[in-house]
């Protein structure tokens, strides 16, 4: 019994998702598992995925988090759509200057909140109103499109089927293949070179059915993909994005920093770790995923408007501390975001289908929320 309550809370999150996703397919009879509907998935929530993953980064560093993302993507299109709608500036320009814009509002923001240590809260807070009124500066108040059909490409087009499928894309049920058996053999050479260091390693039990559930997933995602229009780039934009995190969290030094500065910064900095670094680099690589999502958002939305990202940190934040994040930092990962991520785009995408009034839609999402983090506080007193 103590071994399945302790697989049960480790992967409570996943199987809260495997839960919401059969009860709002048996809600919407089979409607929210449709080919169309499960690309749809991927296409609204798109900026929830690359949101979230710099959001981890400033909650890892000991429960911080940035207020201002949603404006950072509304500025972003803003410049964007200002440069290649009205002043007609090539997408091959007018992208690096949209992505050098997040970068400076993170330079900005970082060097008060790390070098002046005044809280995050504030500063991201008042970067909120500054970078929202600024955006409606730059567009007047008004809405600017459309974008050029080239830009448009880079994140709305198809993978094209190089096995001439018609009806179903069979390129895309073969890249899920090769991601399950690139995923198993990843598993399996983790595993040997934890054996050869004398690391403890997972049951093989375990880690066979751990593996046999995501390749389902993966294979039955792919499949679904393939009976619509198959892989979409910004599938491709969101994998690269949590790939190359997920290295960074897991692999590199900078990475151990962050977990470390979240733990106990006093003990990391004694430790001869630069933590005012690790802070400015947080909300620097946090503005610079915000201006990502702002190209993303422009591209789905065919325009730049005064609103855009609106809420788009609160469906972050939410994302990160339903995927395990701690609201007191040290604890989190890239596969945790994933998994929140996925569980608020279903929710969001069922009780639209379903026809919920918005406003029951953000009372929903927000127990959820809280229910999440009382989870997560409550079995940290359990452990202690």
């Amino acid at each position: 019994m103590e071994k399945v309550a302790g697989v049960l809370k480790k992967n409570a999150m996943i199987f809260a998702l495997l839960a919401v996703v059969i009860f709002f397919s048996v809600a919407t009879g089979g409607k929210m598992i449709l080919p169309q509907n499960v690309n749809n998935l991927i296409s609204q929530n798109a900026y929830v995925f690359i949101l979230a993953t710099g959001m981890l980064l400033c909650i890892l560093t000991g429960g911080n988090i940035d207020l201002s993302v949603g404006c950072v993507v509304c500025i972003s299109g803003a410049a964007g759509g200002s440069l290649m709608i009205q002043k007609g500036v090539s997408p091959a320009l007018a992208i690096p200057v949209m992505i050098l814009m997040g970068i400076l509002i993170g330079i900005w923001q970082g060097f008060w909140i790390a070098y002046v240590r005044i809280p995050s809260f504030i500063v991201t807070l008042a970067g909120m109103l500054i970078w929202r009124g600024f955006s409606n500066v730059i567009l007047q108040g008004l809405t600017l499109a459309p974008f050029p059909e080239s830009y448009l490409a880079i994140f709305n087009s198809y993978v094209p089927d190089f096995m001439g499928g018609t009806t179903t894309n069979y390129t895309c049920i073969l890249v899920g293949i090769i991601v399950c058996i690139v995923y198993i053999f990843s598993q399996l050479r983790g595993r040997i070179i934890k054996a050869k260091k004398g690391y403890e390693v997972e049951k093989m039990s375990s880690m066979v059915f751990k593996a046999v559930v995501i390749c389902a997933a993966i294979l039955w995602f792919t499949y679904k993909l393939a009976l619509y229009k198959g892989i979409p780039f910004i599938l491709i934009w969101i994998a690269a994005v949590i790939l190359i995190y997920t290295y960074i969290t897991q692999k590199t030094v900078i990475g151990r920093h962050f977990y470390a500065v979240g733990g106990n910064e006093k003990a990391t900095k004694l430790s001869g770790i630069n933590t005012n670094r690790i802070l400015f680099v947080a909300y620097l690589n946090m503005s610079f995923l915000a201006a990502v999502a702002g190209l993303v958002t422009a591209a789905r939305l065919n325009s730049a408007n005064p609103t855009a990202g609106t809420n788009y940190e609160m469906d972050a934040i939410g994302a990160c501390f339903i995927g395990g994040a701690s609201a007191y930092g040290g604890i989190g990962s890239t596969s945790g975001v994933v998994v929140g991520a996925l569980l608020m785009g279903i929710i969001n995408l069922g009780m639209s289908i379903m026809g919920v009034d918005a406003n029951w839609q953000k009372v929903v999402k927000g127990m959820v929320l809280l229910a999440a983090v009382i989870f997560d506080v409550l079995s940290k007193k359990t452990d202690k």
